[in-house]
């Protein structure tokens, strides 16, 4: 349930951030649930091998190529979402940046409730 609840978050977070940046587009709450769970399965398959190949980089620039890293992995949804689109690879950074603060945001909600 608990994992359901962190996918519909992160939809709801997929979603606001499109309706505000102009260079996202998503197809309506569906396809940010779609986004989502596809975001969520490329970190937890795709994101550990690209941070194993890029380890040397990610030292060398005191982990800020982590950035860079999901900003691919935001790149490559789109590619393999028909609904969803993301402009450039700067609105790609933007984009997961956001999404991280967001999403920490609504995960740290979702623990005060708990308590």
């Amino acid at each position: 349930m608990n994992l359901l609840i962190r996918l519909l978050l992160n939809a709801l977070a997929v979603f606001i951030l499109a309706n505000i940046l102009s260079g996202v587009t998503v197809d309506g709450y569906v396809g940010a649930i779609i986004v989502a769970l596809v975001l969520s399965i490329l970190n937890l398959l795709i994101k550990p091998i690209l941070v194993i190949l890029t380890l040397p980089a990610t030292i060398f620039t005191l982990g800020l190529f982590l950035l860079v890293i999901n900003a691919l992995i935001i790149l490559l949804a789109d590619k393999l979402i028909d609904g969803f689109g993301v402009s450039s690879f700067w609105t790609a950074l933007l984009f997961s940046v956001l999404l991280s603060i967001l999403q920490s945001l609504f995960q740290s909600l979702l623990k005060d409730d708990k308590k």
